[in-house]
C-alpha cells in the first residue's frame, strides 16, 4: 500500500517552489560572489534546494528563507571541496577570495544581484553574450525570450550563454595551456566605479529586458515580479550614477509600469491603449515617471531611454486617447530614430504616424520594414500592418496580416486578441 498523500507536505513543497521562483537567482547571485566562481555558485545552489526539500518538511520553513538557503549552499560545498583532492586547488582560492574580502573596503554595489549584472557584462565579452548571459544565468529569462527580444533564434542565443559562461570559467577549449586558460578566465569581480561607464550601457539593457519579458507576459505572479525587480534594481542604478540614461530607463519603466491594471481584462485578455480605463493607472507611478522625464529632455546629449520616457509621458498626461498629442509623439519618435535607428523603433514610428496622418500614411512605411526583412518573424509588424489595412477597409488583406501575426506570436493573450481580430473582420463580412 503506498504512502497516502499528505496536504502538509504538498504545503511545504509548493512553498519550495514559490520560494525558488521568487529568490533563486538572488540566492545564486549571493553565492557566486561568497565563492567567486559560477559552476560552484550554481552546485550550492542546488545542493540548498536539496536540503531544504530534505529538512523543511519537518524542520519547518525558516524565518528567512534566502539566508538559510544561502549559508546552507555555501557550507555544502565548502564540505564537498575538503574532500575532493582534484578540487583541492579551488578551495585554496576561496580561502584566498575570503580573507580579500574580509580586507576590502565596503563596496559602493551592495546588492549581490545587481553586483552580479555588472560582473557578467564584462567588456571583453561580445556585447549581445554578455547581455543574453546576464539575462539568463542572473535573471532566470528563459532563453526563448531572450530570443525573441533579440529577434533571433532560441539555439543562436544557447550558443552565446555557452561560450560566455566558458570564458568565466576559464575554459579556452580543450587544447589550451594552463597559461591560456588562466588569461581567458574572466573572474568574479565588480569593477571599480571608473570602469562602470563601459559597463553600464549593457547592464541598463539587462534591466529593460528583464522588465520587458515581464510586461509582455501579461498579468501572471511571475511575470509582475520580474517588473518589479527590474524596477528595483533601475532605482539602485540610479543611486549609484549620475547618468541620464539611468534616470531616462527608471522613469520608462515606472511609466510604463503605471498602466499595468488597465492592460488587461479580468480574463487576462489585451486591452488596447485607446480603449483602456485611464481612471486605473497608478497616479503615484506617473507622477514620478514624469517628474523624472521632464527633468531630462533639457539635457544634452539625450539618449533613446530618455526619449522613450519623454514618449511614454505625453501618453501618461492625456486626459483621453483623443487628448493625446500626436504631433509631439511623432517629433519624439523622430529623435528616437536618430539615437537609435533600430527597426523596431521605425516600426513604432509608423505606428505613430498610422493614427496621426492615417492608416495609409502608416501602412506606406510598415510595408517598406516587411520588405527589408529583418522583423519578418516579429508579430507585431504584421499586427501593426493588418490594423492599417483593416482601418482602409482591405478586410481581405488584413486578415492574411493578422494570420502571419498570429503565425509569429507566442504569448497567448496576443493571440486570442489576433484571433478575435479575425472573427470580428469575418463577422462584419458576412453582414
Amino acid at each position: 500500500m503506498g504512502k497516502r498523500d499528505d496536504p502538509a507536505d504538498r504545503t511545504i513543497t509548493e512553498a519550495i517552489e514559490k520560494i525558488y521562483r521568487a529568490e533563486s537567482r538572488r540566492v545564486l547571485a549571493t553565492l557566486i560572489r561568497l565563492l567567486g566562481d559560477f559552476d560552484l555558485g550554481e552546485e550550492a545552489l542546488q545542493e540548498a534546494f536539496y536540503a531544504a526539500t530534505r529538512q523543511w518538511p519537518t524542520e519547518g520553513i525558516p524565518h528567512n528563507p534566502r539566508a538559510w538557503l544561502v549559508s546552507t549552499g555555501r557550507f555544502r560545498i565548502i564540505d564537498r571541496l575538503r574532500y575532493s583532492h582534484r578540487r583541492r586547488r579551488a578551495l585554496l582560492e576561496l580561502a584566498e577570495r575570503e580573507t580579500a574580502i574580509d580586507r576590502q573596503p565596503e563596496e559602493p554595489i551592495t546588492d549581490d544581484r545587481l553586483r552580479l549584472i555588472f560582473t557578467c557584462c564584462h567588456p571583453e565579452l561580445p556585447p549581445d553574450a554578455r547581455i543574453a548571459l546576464t539575462l539568463r544565468e542572473v535573471c532566470g529569462v528563459p532563453t526563448e525570450v531572450i530570443a525573441r527580444a533579440f529577434l533571433i533564434r532560441t539555439a543562436t542565443v544557447a550558443q552565446r550563454i555557452v561560450r560566455a559562461k566558458a570564458r568565466l570559467h576559464g575554459r579556452a577549449g580543450s587544447a589550451a595551456s594552463d597559461q591560456a586558460r588562466l588569461h581567458a578566465k574572466i573572474r568574479y569581480e565588480v569593477p571599480d566605479p571608473q570602469a562602470w561607464p563601459a559597463r553600464l550601457a549593457s547592464v541598463l539593457r539587462v534591466v529593460y529586458l528583464v522588465y520587458t519579458a515581464g510586461y509582455a507576459a501579461g498579468a501572471p505572479q511571475e511575470a509582475i515580479g520580474l517588473c518589479d525587480e527590474a524596477i528595483r534594481l533601475a532605482r539602485l542604478v540610479t543611486e549609484l550614477t549620475s547618468d541620464t540614461e539611468a534616470t531616462g530607463l527608471l522613469a520608462l519603466m515606472l511609466l510604463q509600469e503605471s498602466r499595468r491594471e488597465a492592460r488587461f481584462t479580468t480574463d487576462g485578455d489585451i486591452v488596447l491603449l485607446e480603449h483602456q480605463d485611464r481612471s486605473l493607472w497608478n497616479r503615484d507611478l506617473i507622477t514620478e515617471g514624469r517628474r523624472l522625464a521632464a527633468g531630462l529632455v533639457e539635457r544634452e546629449p539625450i539618449g533613446s531611454y530618455a526619449i522613450q520616457a519623454a514618449i511614454a509621458a505625453v501618453h501618461a498626461g492625456a486626459d483621453t486617447y483623443d487628448a493625446t498629442d500626436w504631433n509631439q509623439i511623432v517629433r519624439w519618435y523622430d529623435l528616437l530614430a536618430v539615437a537609435d535607428p533600430s527597426p523596431v523603433v521605425r516600426l513604432n514610428r509608423a505606428a505613430a504616424i498610422s493614427v496621426r496622418d492615417g492608416p495609409a500614411a502608416g501602412l506606406a512605411s510598415l510595408v517598406a520594414l516587411e520588405q527589408e526583412g529583418t522583423l519578418t518573424q516579429y508579430h507585431l509588424l504584421h499586427a501593426a500592418k493588418a490594423d492599417a489595412l483593416r482601418r482602409l477597409g482591405r478586410n481581405r488583406e488584413a486578415v492574411l496580416a493578422y494570420r502571419r501575426a498570429l503565425a509569429t506570436a507566442t504569448n497567448r493573450s496576443e493571440q486570442r486578441f489576433l484571433e478575435q481580430r479575425i472573427h470580428e473582420i469575418h463577422v462584419a463580412s458576412e453582414d
